[in-house]
């Protein structure tokens, strides 16, 4: 069992200069994208993360190269040495990522295993989408209790699919799927995130032929084989969303570097709305404050270029901060904010509900779901004896907000998730001058210091 926590100091002003990293929602699924190139493909800027460390142990089960530099941020895959098509989960841990390894190792393959899929339990996040566009583009599928097993016997051929529901990770296999396919396709009601954006460029640089069309439509001429390429790691707009909250909470000011302004959205506007200010200092560089006192808003999370999912954790810490009743309403997962009941203990006031103002256009209006979450502030936080224990990855960085802002001392168990997705938070913390360390923690009585 880890042990391993964070203990946090909180309750001051904290200012610098922080780099976020290589975006773990985009990394990780470049690398999968490599695996359709004929020979290595180069990535920079790579996140020195868990996910990222899963996936590549994922990529070597199957045969593989991948040469990672960890110091230089600089990732090698070549997919040429792979041997077979059945991954093996490793024992660091489980994500998402196999599911998407299906559309990229069929091209390759005529049998593809992957094993049950993992990652945060913050809703249903099914994959009927994607087994039904890989069964579309001419595979059979066979469920069986350790994984999923796909099946062909000639080359997949384009179609035309139209997902149910906007989904990132499933648009993602349709993009996998059709880059190589025989024929054109068409994919209706897609996702157009910035990473998903970011792995069409890196497709066509590979050699695929893809158009954007009006009305969330891809469509592809499928080609005979993809080269190798060189790509680089957008910044994490999730990550620095989170800075951006801790900065304006503790009324302090944060320069994030690494991001682009454009890749922010809704964020920025809303942070605007709610009392957040912020300078851009050049391209990559945006410096986050507390402008004026802060207020309550209204936000609902909806598919890009909305209001991100992964934005409203650590945005309903800074509302707790909020002078009014703020409102927070989330039509992409059912299940994400459980994380807020514990803060009730610190002190903010959060009342989750099962309805939802616009029933109409959401789909988990009236069902039981407890999607919508009043925040009432400003309420002081002031730190428990008792640790705080990480849900989920999202929700584990905004629990390092609520122990930065917290008064008094903090204990964080489960951190293990957190560094999934973020890395070296405890010295890209103190550098900002929160006190934070990372510990063992066997019992109250017994807590020893890790270091850094």
């Amino acid at each position: 069992m880890n042990n391993s926590a964070y203990r946090i100091e909180g309750g001051n002003q904290l200012y610098g200069e922080i780099t976020c990293l290589g975006a773990k929602n985009f990394a990780t699924k470049a690398m999968i994208t490599a695996l359709l190139g004929n020979g290595p493909t180069t990535l920079t800027n790579v996140p020195t993360i868990g996910d990222v460390e899963i996936t590549a142990d994922m990529l070597r089960s199957i045969g593989v190269t991948v040469q990672w530099d960890k110091a230089q941020k600089r990732m090698v895959i070549d997919p040429s040495t792979a041997k077979d098509a059945h991954v093996r989960m490793p024992e660091s841990g489980a994500n998402r990522i196999p599911i998407l390894m299906v559309g990229a190792l069929l091209h390759r393959f005529d049998e593809v295993r992957v094993p049950v899929l993992g990652g945060c339990a913050i809703g249903a996040r099914a994959v009927d989408f994607h087994l039904d566009a890989i069964q579309k583009f001419g595979a059979k599928i066979i469920e069986e209790p350790e994984g999923f097993v796909a099946q062909k016997n000639r080359r997949l051929k384009g179609t035309n699919f139209k997902l149910n529901r906007i989904s990132v990770g499933a648009t993602e296999t349709c993009l996998f799927l059709a880059a190589i396919a025989e024929g054109k396709s068409i994919i209706q009601n897609i996702s157009l995130e910035p990473e998903i954006l970011e792995t069409i460029t890196m497709l066509r640089a590979m050699g695929a032929i893809i158009y954007t069309q009006p009305g969330r439509e891809y469509h592809i001429e499928g080609v005979r084989e993809l080269t190798g390429c060189v790509m680089n790691c957008l910044g994490d707009r999730i990550e620095t969303a989170s800075w951006a909250c801790l900065a304006a909470a503790v009324d302090g000011s944060i320069t994030v570097h690494g991001i682009r302004p454009d890749i922010m959205g809704n964020f920025l506007a809303a942070y605007r709305h709610t009392g957040g200010g912020f300078e851009l200092v050049d391209t990559h560089s945006i410096r986050f404050f507390r402008a004026e006192k802060l207020k309550a808003i209204h936000v609902d999370a909806v598919p890009w270029p909305g209001f991100n999912t992964d934005w409203l954790q650590p945005f309903a810490l800074l509302l707790t901060q909020a002078q009014g009743v703020s409102e927070v309403h989330d039509t992409v997962f059912e299940n994400r904010f459980g994380y807020l009941k514990p803060l009730r203990n610190l002190g903010a006031s959060v009342q989750l509900t099962t309805q939802c103002r616009h029933s109409n256009t959401c789909d988990f209006g009236g069902k039981g779901h407890e999607h919508t979450a009043f925040i009432t502030g400003a309420t002081p936080l002031t730190a428990i004896e008792t640790p705080l224990q990480v849900p989920d990855l999202r929700a584990g960085l905004a629990y390092v907000i609520t122990g930065a802002l917290a008064k008094g001392t903090t204990i964080l168990r489960g951190i293990p998730l957190i560094e999934r997705g973020y890395g070296n938070i405890v010295p890209r913390l103190q550098a900002l001058g929160l006190k934070i360390e990372k510990i063992q923690w066997a019992s109250p009585e017994h807590p020893s210091a890790l270091g850094n």
